[in-house]
């Protein structure tokens, strides 16, 4: 397991991140681990994966006090994952601090287009190559404004408090486009995509969409509004302003951590798991054994990437939020 090196996220949050190739995999049979994160802190010191190490840079002219935080899952049934997940992290450590969601959202779609644009290429024998792609889920804090998430792909946000567990973020499965088709209501999609395990996508960054033309893989990115969405689940678009608050943690992962035939009763775990972690990364330690004690024939062995998010009380806005 890499664990990122301790940095400066100021007074409001205290946040820890570590990827992992698989659990349960030896030596002989290491998975290639196609997952990364991106952590910049709030003096502009980066810490991200390439070559499946970690990294760190310092970045020039990055504003006091911001945060970017990003997880990403390499798509590898296409080829290239790990690649294609690294080229979006240099493209995030290039990206300008953004402070509003139209900017952060114009950004990373024109990301999107240019590195399909680079990644359309031949390969030795001349034959095209099948784009690859990857999840990404952000998280752009500016000083005293409220959290940016920007969402593509099957990696979540979850708010973890000490009476349950809930999804900050829908998946782009096929679940999700049959729900927005009218096809499936609450109960079948929450059964589908948090009860089971499955491992179709209908959108990544990079690869494309499904869901504008379930027949054809669009190359635009298709942002799931809350016009688009099906009424029980209106409250979570993909690009939207967050409220966290400090009397919960926050878990920004990739589907390693529930790709298990029963997903749901380790989720529910996990407020008694971090119950007693005083901080982030004990929480995230916590988290880690506890995938490692599952029974490996329950699982479904995959790469493994979390980011935990722990706000800290502040009154300068007169509660316990941070929005």
């Amino acid at each position: 397991m890499l664990v990122s090196p301790p940095l400066d996220f100021g007074k409001h949050f205290d946040i820890a991140a570590a990827s992992s190739a698989g659990v349960g995999v030896g030596t002989a049979d290491r998975l290639e681990n196609q997952d990364n994160f991106v952590l910049i802190d709030a003096g502009g010191r980066a810490v991200f994966l390439e070559g499946e190490q970690l990294h760190e840079v310092q970045l020039s002219d990055w504003p006091a006090g911001h945060i970017r935080l990003a997880v990403l899952d390499g798509m590898g049934g296409h080829g290239h994952g790990r690649e294609a997940a690294e080229a979006v992290v240099a493209g995030l450590l290039g990206m300008p601090a953004c402070d509003n969601l139209p900017t952060l959202s114009a950004y990373l779609d024109a990301l999107h287009s240019r590195l399909q644009a680079s990644f359309a290429s031949l390969d030795g024998a001349g034959a095209p190559l099948r784009r690859p792609g990857t999840t990404l889920t952000l998280l752009e804090i500016a000083p005293f404004e409220a959290p940016l998430l920007y969402h593509v792909g099957d990696s979540r946000l979850y708010e973890i408090k000490h009476d349950g567990v809930a999804a900050l973020t829908v998946d782009h499965v096929p679940a999700t486009a049959f729900a927005m088709a009218g096809v499936l209501q609450a109960e079948e999609w929450w059964q589908q995509v948090h009860g089971e395990h499955r491992s179709q996508i209908a959108q990544a960054f990079l690869l494309g969409n499904a869901f504008a033309d379930p027949a054809v893989l669009t190359d635009a990115l298709y942002p799931l509004t809350r016009e688009r969405l099906p009424p029980f689940l209106r409250h979570l678009p993909d690009r939207r302003a967050l409220a966290l608050r400090s009397d919960a943690m926050y878990l920004l992962a990739s589907d390693g951590f529930w790709a298990c035939a029963a997903p749901r009763p380790w989720i529910e775990r996990w407020p008694a798991l971090l119950a007693h972690c005083t901080d982030a990364d004990a929480a995230l330690h916590a988290l880690f054994a506890g995938m490692e004690a599952l029974p490996l024939e329950a699982l479904h062995i995959d790469n493994l990437t979390a980011i935990i998010i722990r706000p800290l009380p502040r009154r300068d806005n007169g509660d316990d939020t941070y929005a």
